[in-house]
């Protein structure tokens, strides 16, 4: 067999590991065996299939600083970011155990006939990941699936497998053989496998919108359910009287540097009243400065590489070309250690100034620690060039007026929008995918489990 050899982002030299290259004929036999599964496993009782997630989630507990060293070392990211991305998986499978005995139970939705809402399982789910944040981004997708009593067929992304597959095998500790599997290898072979295979009910997608939408088209052969959280280009709209203190300008770098930008619902542009863009650029550009980019098992490390050596040349080549087009790069931050520099795939975080709506920076997820900060004169201008994207994931507007935010948000095409923050929502049983062609479903409360089952009428 053919295996896939993980490299370290922060050291060519070192691999980290290897996995196997599975063949469309391994899939199939994990597929059968995942259908096999899923005639005992959805018949299992919520309670039991909460009890083994508890069981699973200590154990993930137990090994957090074993996953959480073992992230660092094939994705890049520092390892305080590493832990929170394993940490909020814990997380997770601990509130869908909690949450799903009640969610099992029949709903009475009309009680003139009276009709009942119940649910059941689907059938397979597949999960395809991405590289960025694949715990996380993984456990919010096939958790839900196997708790609401279906098999899930995992596939991770080549660049970044290991802790996701570790995870699975802990997982698997607690868990019927055939329930949950993960295969790695080709995603123009598994992927489209899963896609197209008529065994799979449901699939989980996180990724690009090129790879999306081909994901969508075989899918809709077979009629699957569909999750889509697709790309994005977030823009920020930073209003004349926004608050920039420290804790602002922290917030903000933070939302345009996690994980060196290399995230989904990073701020990828900044739109600022230009009574503010000199004091904007000047204290963001302090901030920049501070940030230690490095190897993230160095306690100093506050940016660790980009992932890997495709993404590393997009984002060097979208810097090259403002460079030549005569833009003002500022290039900021400081070097953990010059000697292992070329070691890596590192880049220094930069602000550029001068960029117009049709550059390239501008118009695509440049997923790296690399933004565009441009002034407006008015918020109908900011508006209609925030909304001028194919995309519509996250945005974000800093002002101290709340009704000035709330009618701007009104107005932003975006799956959620923030006040002075930008990203995450703290409680993981809330989630916006985005609009346009940033993907679609909504998870909130009960919806990612909603996601994964069939719920039919039983009626009087």
């Amino acid at each position: 067999m053919d295996f896939i050899q993980v490299i370290n982002p922060a050291r060519f030299s070192e691999v980290v590991g290897r996995v196997p290259v599975c063949s469309e004929s391994d899939l199939d036999c994990v597929l059968d065996q995942a259908g096999a599964a899923f005639k005992s496993w959805s018949r299992t009782t919520p309670d039991e299939r909460a009890s083994c997630l508890r069981a699973a989630a200590r154990d993930l507990r137990n090994a957090m600083p074993e996953l959480a060293t073992l992230f660092v070392r094939e994705n890049g990211k520092p390892r305080r970011e590493a832990e929170i991305d394993v940490s909020r998986s814990i997380e997770l499978i601990e509130i869908i155990a909690e949450d799903l005995p009640e969610w099992s139970k029949p709903a009475l939705i009309d009680r003139s006939q009276p009709v009942w809402a119940r649910r059941r399982a689907r059938g397979i789910t597949a999960v395809i990941s991405p590289w960025n944040s694949p715990v996380l981004l993984s456990c919010k997708r096939f958790i839900p699936a196997i708790a609401a009593g279906n098999p899930a067929v995992v596939k991770p992304a080549s660049y970044c497998p290991l802790a996701l597959m570790k995870c699975i095998d802990i997982i698997n500790r607690h868990l019927p053989s055939g329930v949950l599997r993960g295969v790695t290898g080709s995603g123009a072979v598994l992927g489209e496998k899963l896609a197209s295979d008529d065994r799979v009910r449901t699939i989980a997608f996180t990724g690009s919108t090129e790879t999306g939408r081909r994901i969508m088209e075989l899918a809709l052969r077979t009629v699957k359910k569909v999750f889509m959280e697709l790309g994005g280009n977030d823009p920020a709209i930073v209003l004349g009287d926004a608050r920039l203190d420290d804790e602002a300008i922290g917030r903000m770098t933070h939302s345009i540097l996690r994980a060196s930008g290399q995230v989904c619902i990073a701020i990828k542009r900044v739109y600022v009243h230009h009574s503010r863009l000199n004091e904007l650029v000047e204290k963001l550009a302090k901030s920049f400065d501070r940030v230690v980019v490095g190897d993230g098992l160095a306690p100093e490390t506050i940016m660790g590489p980009l992932n890997n050596k495709a993404q590393f040349q997009f984002v060097r080549g979208l810097i090259d070309k403002c460079t030549r087009k005569g833009l003002m790069v500022m290039t900021k931050g400081r070097k953990l250690s010059e000697a292992d520099w070329n070691a890596g795939f590192f880049v220094l975080p930069s602000i550029v100034l001068g960029a117009n709506e049709d550059d390239e920076l501008v118009r695509c997820e440049q997923f790296g620690p690399v933004i565009p900060i441009m002034p407006f004169a008015n918020e109908k201008d900011a508006i209609a060039r925030a909304n001028n994207t194919p995309y519509g994931l996250r945005a974000s507007v800093w002002t101290e007026d709340r009704h000035s935010a709330e009618a701007i948000a009104d107005q932003i095409e975006a799956g959620a929008v923030f006040l002075n923050n930008h990203g995450i929502f703290r409680d993981l049983r809330i989630e916006f995918p985005g609009i346009k062609q940033s993907g679609f479903s909504r998870e909130s409360r009960a919806a990612a489990l909603d996601h994964y089952a069939d719920t039919y009428g039983f009626a009087e």
